[in-house]
């Protein structure tokens, strides 16, 4: 795969290059022509390789669960509870974990006027 992908890479190198000098020459002619059609499709071309090149030369992609490529680290388990906001030394990625979801506002505002309403209590809206 390295000898494929660094050719497809230069390969594609050359003809960017090429294509770019092409475009910056048709550029200074006096003629306001558009760019020609093999111009363009010199510079798609040399993008696809450059893609294809690209993505053959890249390692391979890990798993995104961090328990499985994360190592030892993440696999132990933690003796003491953590709690929200402490930062512990062995493992800086704890927050992540035990983060809070997203705080339901309207949930939180209808369990507040239920709760007001069963308590009796003066409402903080009419103030008596």
């Amino acid at each position: 795969m390295t000898l494929i992908s660094t050719s497809l890479n230069s390969l594609g190198l050359v003809l960017l290059t090429h294509a770019v000098y092409s475009a910056h020459e048709h550029s200074l002619l006096p003629t306001t022509a558009t760019l020609p059609l093999d111009i363009t499709i010199e510079l798609l071309t040399a993008v696809l390789l450059l893609c294809i090149g690209i993505v053959l030369a890249s390692p391979d992609l890990k798993p995104i669960n961090w328990s499985v490529w994360g190592g030892k680290l993440s696999r132990e388990e933690h003796k003491a509870a953590v709690k929200a906001g402490d930062v512990t030394e062995r493992d800086p990625y704890v927050q992540l974990d035990i983060r809070r979801g997203f705080l339901d506002i309207r949930g939180k505002r209808q369990e507040f006027a239920d709760w007001d309403i069963m308590t009796g209590l003066p409402s903080y809206r009419t103030g008596y």
